[in-house]
């Protein structure tokens, strides 16, 4: 995949974890973009989450609660995959961090 749409799937992936955020209490979950393809979601008790893009490997990592995870798009099934055994989606995965660190159910 080319460098332009690698930035805007990942794009894509950012908006709609911001979207999913939004109206969300900042006391709960605040999520804050940072040098434009970073995002870190703080939770109370200031645990965090950092998604953030790697544009040499095309991927998107995430960094929260002492693990770490690599998502490449995978074009089959328009997926952003966990990259060593594809067995996790992005998505997923964030509400499931989402869900240990605040309780919360987010639909992302």
């Amino acid at each position: 995949m080319d460098e332009s749409k690698y930035r805007d799937l990942a794009e894509v992936a950012f908006r709609r974890i911001e979207d999913a955020l939004k109206d969300v209490d900042p006391d709960v979950v605040e999520c804050e973009r940072t040098q434009g393809d970073v995002l870190t979601l703080t939770f109370s008790g200031r645990r965090r989450c950092v998604i953030n893009t790697q544009r040499p490997t095309q991927q998107i990592w995430v960094a929260a609660n002492a693990r770490a995870w690599h998502f490449s798009f995978d074009e089959a099934s328009g997926a952003w995959c966990e990259a060593k055994s594809g067995s996790s989606e992005l998505f997923a995965t964030l509400q499931a961090i989402v869900k240990e660190s605040a309780s919360l159910d987010l639909s992302i």
